[in-house]
């Protein structure tokens, strides 16, 4: 197609509907209404409430949509144009989706990062409201030369603006000269009617009437990894630990833990997250499994931040100092990993903030200091900040302190909690830093209810933690994966965690090997963003009792893992991550939110998905469909017949098509319905690379 941009620099955009850009004049102003000639309604992408931006990464799939229609039978048009933030423009048409409710699309992969403007633009279509009348009454008999005459004053217009190619105007007026001609019949004129090359023409420029001009909207443009990666978690003090003599422990250090570098390369991640590296409090210390009693050596938790060491800004001395922090950044960096590190506002009583700053804590009736509950959870060894009685000096250290760490080289943020801080502080700070430095990524962990979790995405976080860790059935799935895929992608980009420190969920721990397999595998594929914390691929399952934590909980004690001991008895589920994200590298249609459609089955246990992207958005031009198939029961093994909606990639109901399992190599020749078997305890899951129509 022609290109729309302004100078001959490559588009910063992939798009399935570019037509050239042209200018046209709308109505003139309706004066008090607030409705235009042709109503344009409900502009997506599209934050709910429209005080906030809309946001896509860097190569998103953004799917473009308005409500257009008008009164009577006549067929109208709507443009896309769009404004990227080094203000080129293009213009894209859209198409109607069919679902009876005068919904207009248009697929856009957005490329530049920034602050894009687009708008919507209606029109009356009038070669189609003409061709699908002629087509009517023509072949009907029915008003016939006056169609005709209709469409040869219509094609005349169209031919006589200059500014169409030549090409264009002498197919336009041979069609013209074939209405008006007396001696063609009405077979003639029907092929006039139904010519694709007249189609074509007006597809990319139609005659317009009408013309009704929307009000003007903005996408902020992240960086990919605000939306796409492979997240792996560990601890740093872990990495390298040794037991003495004594029956004591050498902590790890930043020096030790790049030793386990490679291998988080190697099984494919993209960041590696760092829970608190600052000194650690003293008093009320916690002990192992959260006792209150902790003993001489036992290294608290990360959470418990700041002693006489330091605070928010020091690393905890046992790890090394802030130069060897700055060598485990460089040397994550050439493994190819992005480090998060843990943000987490609140202190220990040893805090510096503590005697300094009294004012940033609550103080209960006693005189006494708050510390932090989640009932039916206690942390006595934490204070929470009170972001009220000194607003402006809490806002300039925190702020001080996310400046100390980006110094050091740190772009990403994983956030403690943040639903129990003030909102309007998170978007006061994002916005912040994002001025300063663009590309810094704040994910939210906002395990909470849904207003805040999403207030939070639309004040800018980049990504949040979400429901995925508790939903485990088919129907579950269905139903959080639609709609955080579908309802909530203009502003919250979920990241599908399968564990944390905190929680090993009941699916779990009594799931075995199979269902850490099955939730990896879904995580994986269903989301633009996932991740696992250490020891996932070592099946570690056993919960404390009566929690949904891992008992001898890493949080408050050193963990030493034996993995080469594990891959070699061939009991680590290393090797299956690394396919994972061997093929969500392989596959963009993986690195994308928004492309998911789920498929039906008999079963149900057995869930059926796809994701989709199309040629003109692949950055390679090669279009990519996966498959995804999964027993979500881990106990048994499971067959059915799924039945799929091909069309979602382009192939017509009935028609074959070959399937490769990306996880065993094996190939098939499918169709609309195909039966699938799938035991838990041998390979729980299909991963199915759509390759060609047979």
């Amino acid at each position: 197609m022609a290109s729309t941009t302004r100078t001959t620099s490559p588009a910063p955009f992939r798009s399935t509907a570019e037509i050239p850009r042209r200018t046209v004049e709308p109505l003139p102003s309706a004066g008090d209404t607030v409705t235009g000639r042709i109503p344009l309604q409900r502009p997506a992408p599209s934050v709910p409430g429209d005080r906030f931006r809309p946001s896509a990464f860097s190569g998103e799939a953004v799917p473009f949509r308005v409500t257009a229609f008008r009164e009577g039978h006549d067929s109208i048009g709507v443009h896309l144009r769009l404004f990227s933030p080094d203000g080129r423009e293009s213009l894209h048409r859209l198409t109607p989706l069919n679902d009876g409710f005068d919904r207009w699309s248009v697929l856009i992969a957005p490329l530049a990062e920034g602050v894009w403007r687009f708008r919507y633009e209606a029109f009356g279509d009038d070669f189609a409201t003409w061709q699908h009348a002629a087509a009517i009454k023509i072949a009907a008999g029915v008003d016939v030369a006056l169609m005709r005459e209709a469409g040869a004053v219509l094609l005349s217009r169209a031919a006589a603006d200059k500014t169409r190619p030549a090409a264009e105007r002498r197919i336009l007026d041979k069609a013209v000269a074939r209405l008006r001609d007396a001696a063609a019949d009405a077979v003639d004129a029907l092929a006039v009617v139904r010519s694709a090359d007249l189609a074509n023409i007006f597809a990319d420029r139609p005659v317009q009437s009408l013309v009704t001009v929307g009000d003007e909207h903005e996408l902020l443009v992240e960086r990919e990894r605000a939306g796409v990666g492979a997240w792996y978690e560990f601890f740093p003090r872990s990495e390298g630990a040794e037991r003495l003599p004594d029956g004591t422990v050498r902590s790890g250090t930043f020096v030790t833990a790049r030793d386990r570098l490679p291998a988080v390369a190697a099984m494919g991640f993209d960041v590696l997250y760092l829970p608190p590296i600052h000194p650690i409090g003293r008093t009320h210390r916690k002990g192992p499994n959260n006792t209150l009693t902790a003993g001489p050596g036992d290294p608290g938790s990360p959470w418990a931040i700041g002693g006489p060491e330091g605070g928010h800004d020091a690393v905890h001395p046992d790890l090394g100092t802030l130069e060897d922090f700055r060598g485990f950044l460089a040397a994550a960096s050439e493994a190819g990993l992005e480090v998060a590190l843990d943000l987490a506002l609140q202190a220990s009583p040893d805090h510096p903030w503590v005697a300094e700053h009294p004012e940033w804590f609550t103080t209960l009736p006693d005189g006494s200091i708050a510390y932090a509950e989640n009932p039916p959870k206690k942390y006595q060894d934490i204070y929470p900040v009170n972001f009220d009685n000194d607003p402006a000096g809490i806002r300039a250290e925190v702020l001080r302190v996310v400046r100390h760490w980006i110094a050091q080289g740190v772009r990403i943020f994983r956030v403690d909690n943040p639903h129990t801080k003030p909102l309007q502080f998170w978007e006061w700070l994002i916005a912040t830093i994002a001025d300063e430095t663009p590309g810094v990524v704040f994910l939210a962990e906002a395990f909470t209810r849904p207003a805040p979790m999403q207030g939070l995405a639309m004040a800018g976080f980049q990504q949040s933690y979400s429901y995925f860790t508790w939903r485990n059935t088919k129907e579950e799935l269905e139903e959080f994966l639609t709609s955080v895929a579908h309802d909530t992608a203009d502003f919250m980009r979920p990241n599908l965690f399968v564990n944390t420190p905190d929680i090993l969920t009941e699916y779990l721990q009594y799931g075995g090997r199979p269902a850490y397999k099955i939730r990896a595998a879904i995580a994986a594929t269903a989301g633009a963003s996932y991740g696992v914390y250490a020891g996932f691929e070592l099946v570690e399952n056993v919960a404390r009792p009566g929690s949904e934590e891992n008992i001898d909980n890493e949080k408050y004690e050193y963990k030493f893992r034996d993995w080469a001991d594990a891959e070699a008895r061939g009991e680590s589920l290393a090797p299956f991550l690394a396919r994972l994200n061997e093929i969500r590298r392989a596959h963009p249609a993986l690195r994308q939110l928004r492309n998911l459609s789920f498929h039906w089955s008999d079963d149900d246990a057995m869930v059926v998905f796809s994701k989709h992207l199309p040629a003109a958005l692949a950055a390679d031009g090669a279009a990519d469909t996966i498959l995804v198939v999964v027993n979500v029961d881990p106990h048994s093994a499971r067959e059915t017949t799924v039945h799929l909606d091909t069309s979602v990639w382009g192939v017509a109901p009935g028609d074959e098509y070959e399937v490769e399992d990306l996880l065993t190599g094996s190939v098939w020749t499918w169709n609309d319905h195909n039966y699938v078997r799938l035991d838990a305890f041998v390979e729980p899951v299909h991963i199915l690379h759509v390759k060609e129509r047979r």
